[in-house]
């Protein structure tokens, strides 16, 4: 008598870019309070800070009904997740927005124009200002 291994499926796993993209739109579905969906929205367009596993398990939890971020408790955090220059300049004033750390508005000078444009929008969207554009001018 021989005995023969079952198969077992293995799910395929999502290709990364898919999966930041669902992840992005459950955080921003979570997103409660004005400077949540500001904070959220940001990081969401930022997108290299989130892909980062040292970030989604200090930020992000399991809220029963799916990922949400939860900012609280990060204060002084951010500089142990393994962020380069930029991005900890980024998340700083994301953080800042929640009301965590003491990142001064004088780090936007440290943007790159990827991110500046994002923390722009960022802090329209935390003024409830839906008039003033951000882009590039002629």
């Amino acid at each position: 008598m021989t005995i023969t291994e079952t198969e077992t499926a293995v799910p395929e796993a999502l290709d990364p870019e898919k999966e930041l993209q669902l992840l992005g739109e459950q955080l921003m579905r979570t997103a409660k309070t004005p400077r949540d969906k500001a904070a959220v929205r940001a990081l969401v367009e930022e997108r290299t800070i989130l892909e980062l596993p040292a970030v989604r398990r200090a930020l992000i939890v399991d809220s029963g009904r799916g990922a949400k971020v939860s900012f609280e408790g990060l204060s002084g955090r951010q500089y142990g997740l393994g962020l380069d220059e930029q991005q900890l300049s980024f998340f700083g004033l994301v953080l800042s927005m929640f009301g965590i750390g003491i990142t001064t508005l004088a780090a936007v000078r440290d943007l790159d124009d990827r991110r500046l444009p994002i923390i722009l929008r960022a802090i329209l969207l935390l003024a409830g200002n839906e008039t003033i554009a951000v882009g590039t001018r002629l």
